[in-house]
């Protein structure tokens, strides 16, 4: 359905039709897999097969021989190139440095431990299998193992813990919840096309990526080239969800060798490589308990998450760590916390952002409490969260935040209207006198929506058209559509006027990247800062062309919020869950265009769904991936896809210049939260129980079949 807001609930304003359709869906589009140029080469990764282990041998010499092969390079080829290093969003501890291709030992299944160059890709595939490594195998170490390398941690304590507990609340909840590795699946898996002109010593890279200007940084450090001296190109993305934000040591290799054979040499992912060895996410193990005093407010809130990070770092490994701790308690008051947070190693994938990076954890533990102590508290679980909802803005959190601007009891009281919430208990009365297992779960979040600047350059061109090149390139947001309606605004024409290009670090200006929901925020905003500096010299008389570049940092954090609420059956004798309805209250902020905002909180439903009833990454013992296909990973297909009611409040923010906030990962943070309430409230008549994601049929089988409180397998 369409994304209704306050004032265009009976219309369709789209302003303008997504430009970027008509070309991408005519198989006009062009991702890395279709670049070709003459000459090219290409690349195949010998892969580790061994999660854990030592390199004794590595033989070269048959594959070097083979018909076609003009290199194949190990570490020592490289020079010990590492990867670059993290972002130091928390305080690091002492890190090894990551090789770019294996240097004596392996760490994951998967690593790549050599790259064969040849002129055509089966020659390369051909002389990759002749390469001989023996490994002396280790122990694998497990997510969450007890002594792994913990990269980073960070701690927030605040209220006077010892004072609440010694009030002896009336009420205490726990829960544990085990969380599994996904992987995101872009339409494009991983590729890279390298090009060394040595006349003018140039690399120009074409990558899948969220952040050309940092790619474009990190191969000028690797290759100890002036930044002036690499261009990296993003042409369409098909898709990132978080796994394309940072370079990956394949996209290195892929630079370095073009360089090494002054050539032009390609690299493209197959599935089964992104599934092991293209980073993951999730994965986290969350412990919370929540106290409550004798009139349901919450007085303490202690929480310890843990999240994997692999075998390696990618720049935002920590990230996850970070948001989770800083975004509880959520949308509540609590007066005291003390809670920790820490991303530890392991022998398997790298784990990176993925949708929504920490936010989707922090909002399934806090929820989750909040449900489980309204079941045992017996309040009505809509009254408990109107109780302790925080009201007055800008709110300061107990972890250092600023909440900037909402109305949270009105999303909640929104979206309880529209669900008919009453009358919703009063049918499953009906329904579970009848002996069916019915369950209701909500569930409110908050998104902060990035941070820091982004910038853009609008040019007035005599002809009367506009160009806006943006340093936020697009993996299909449809920046071509919003920043031409915000551009067109500032200026007063009209939209079909405005060309948006995006992507090429030749002709945009540098960027952070569209990466935590800050798209609109700040990159819309520097479109409009950038394009209403040109309007005012414009309307002063200055003749055309008219060019302005601008770089916008935001004041404030951004902070989105919604309130999802779930209708679920579970059938007694198979487990099979089925949605029945879903009502979900969103503000964004200020909306630029209805279309894309809905296209984005439902494709971010649809992998919070994933999430939370069919997705799981699982290794064995030995480390060895069990799910590396699409015929052990299940994914949700489109009939899978329940019917969605769904609104904006729309409520401005003073956070940037537009008054927007972020929409692209809401739909993994309160989705999977409000299905994990539904499930447990199903399943409440036979007992409290501890569920885990993926929610499938055997597992809420299993479940119904133990006693309360024990977890599933």
């Amino acid at each position: 359905m369409l994304l209704e807001t306050p004032s265009q609930a009976d219309k369709r304003p789209d302003g303008l039709a997504r430009v970027e359709d008509r070309r991408l869906l005519t198989g006009r589009g062009l991702y890395v897999h279709d670049v070709r140029l003459p000459g090219m080469l290409h690349a195949v990764f010998v892969r580790s097969t061994y999660a854990r282990a030592r390199l004794i041998a590595l033989d070269l010499q048959a594959a070097r021989s083979c018909a076609g092969v003009l290199a194949v390079l190990d570490f020592a080829q490289l020079g010990g190139l590492t990867m670059p290093p993290i972002n130091p969003l928390l305080p690091l501890r002492e890190l090894p440095d990551f090789p770019l291709l294996a240097a004596g030992r392996v760490d994951s299944v998967g690593q790549p431990i050599a790259v064969v160059v040849a002129s055509s890709l089966a020659a390369a595939q051909r002389a990759a299998e002749q390469v001989q490594v023996d490994y002396d195998a280790e122990p694998a170490q497990a997510d969450g193992a007890a002594g792994a390398r913990v990269v980073a941690s960070v701690r927030h304590q605040a209220g006077d813990a010892a004072a609440v507990k010694a009030l002896h609340p009336l009420h205490k909840v726990r829960v544990v919840h085990q969380q599994a590795r996904v992987i995101s699946m872009p339409l494009e898996p991983r590729a890279a096309v390298a090009q060394w002109d040595a006349s003018g010593g140039m690399l120009t890279a074409w990558l899948a990526t969220q952040t050309p200007s940092r790619a474009r940084a990190d191969i000028a450090r690797a290759l100890d080239l002036p930044l002036d001296k690499v261009r990296v190109i993003a042409p369409d993305v098909g898709g990132a969800f978080g796994a394309k934000a940072s370079v990956s040591p394949e996209d290195l290799v892929i630079a370095f060798v073009a360089r090494h054979l002054q050539a032009s040499v390609k690299w493209t992912s197959s599935r089964s490589e992104e599934f092991t060895s293209a980073p993951h996410g999730r994965g986290a193990r969350l412990e919370g308990e929540l106290w409550l005093d004798a009139q349901g407010r919450f007085v303490h809130l202690q929480a310890q998450m843990n999240f994997p990070t692999g075998a390696w770092l990618p720049y935002s490994a920590v990230v996850p760590a970070r948001n989770a701790a800083r975004i509880l308690p959520g949308p509540y008051h609590v007066s005291s916390i003390d809670l920790a947070s820490e991303a530890a190693m392991s022998n398997a994938a790298a784990v990176n952002i993925y949708r929504g990076a920490g936010r989707p954890e922090a909002a399934l533990l806090m929820e989750r409490l909040v449900e489980m102590a309204a079941r045992q508290s017996g309040m009505d679980p809509v009254e408990l969260r109107l109780r302790n909802l925080v009201s007055l803005m800008p709110h300061a959190t107990p972890t250092g935040e600023s909440l900037d601007a909402g109305n949270y009891r009105a999303a909640l009281e929104r979206a309880c209207a529209r669900f008919d919430y009453a009358g919703e208990r009063r049918e499953q009365a009906r329904r579970r006198a009848q002996g069916e297992l019915l369950g209701i779960g909500l569930a409110l979040y908050v998104e902060p929506c990035g941070q820091g600047w982004e910038s853009a350059r609008v040019s007035l061109q005599a002809d009367g058209r506009v160009q806006v090149a943006s340093g936020s390139a697009s993996q299909g947001q449809g920046h071509q559509t919003s920043y031409a309606l915000i551009a067109a605004e500032a200026l007063a024409c009209e939209p079909a006027l405005v060309t948006v290009i995006e992507g090429d670090t030749a002709s945009c200006p540098p960027g952070i990247g569209a990466l935590a929901s800050r798209s609109m925020a700040i990159g819309g905003s520097a479109v409009w800062q950038a394009a209403t500096q040109a309007a005012r010299r414009r309307d002063a008389g200055e003749p055309l062309p008219i060019v302005v570049e601008a770089v916008y940092t935001a004041p404030a954090e951004a902070w989105s919020y919604g309130c999802v609420i779930v209708r679920l059956a579970i059938d007694r004798d198979t487990g099979q869950p089925q949605i029945e309805r879903l009502v979900w209250v969103d503000d964004a902020g200020r909306i630029i265009s209805p279309q894309l905002a809905e296209g984005q909180l439902l494709g971010g439903l649809a992998q919070g769904l994933g999430q939370a009833l069919l997705e799981r990454i699982v290794y064995d013992d030995e480390g060895q991936l069990l799910t590396g296909s699409l015929m052990d990973y299940a994914l949700p297909r489109a009939d899978q896809m329940p019917l969605v009611e769904l609104e904006s409040l729309a409520e401005s923010t003073p956070a940037n210049l537009l008054g927007a906030k972020g929409v692209g990962e809401a739909g993994c943070i309160g989705v999977p939260a409000a299905l994990l309430n539904a499930a447990a409230d199903a399943l409440s008549p036979l007992g409290e129980k501890t569920l885990d994601f993926p929610l499938t049929a055997e597992r809420l089988w299993q479940a119904m079949q133990q006693p309360s409180g024990d977890p599933t397998p």
